[in-house]
């Protein structure tokens, strides 16, 4: 899939990614660990950080049915597609979200994930997901 976007583009959507309040994710019991979402302005953007004692340990980027993934305890970056395009029952309940992941990861879809993260400077968690790559 093509995700080359103009660069206009690629700053509204850097833009549009806005924190959800903690209270609507299910926290980790153990201490020094939280989660994090950003929702984005369009359907099917989104981004979830798992922290421990302010450290990235897993995250997750969704857009337009791709989906970008990295983990702590195997630090690859993971590219995939996720069911949220499908139109079914089930597709329509947002803890219902699958990935089935790349055989080769999407170097495009990887490039345009830094792209929209480099958009915003000032939000310490997103410098912090660029120094992963």
């Amino acid at each position: 899939m093509n995700y080359i976007l103009t660069e206009n583009e690629i700053t509204s959507l850097g833009a549009s990614l806005r924190a959800i309040a903690p209270k609507l994710l299910k926290q980790s019991p153990q201490e020094g660990k939280i989660r994090v979402w950003f929702q984005g302005g369009e359907p099917y953007f989104d981004m979830f950080f798992e922290l421990n004692n302010h450290e990235i340990t897993w995250f997750q980027f969704t857009l337009r049915g791709k989906s970008l993934s990295w983990c702590i305890n195997k630090p690859l970056f993971k590219t995939g597609i996720t069911n949220e395009l499908n139109i079914d029952d089930v597709s329509f309940y947002a803890a219902s979200k699958t990935v089935k992941n790349d055989h080769d990861s999407d170097r495009e879809f990887i490039d345009l994930v830094k792209s929209i993260l480099r958009t915003r400077p000032e939000e310490a968690i997103f410098v912090k997901a660029l120094a992963l790559f």
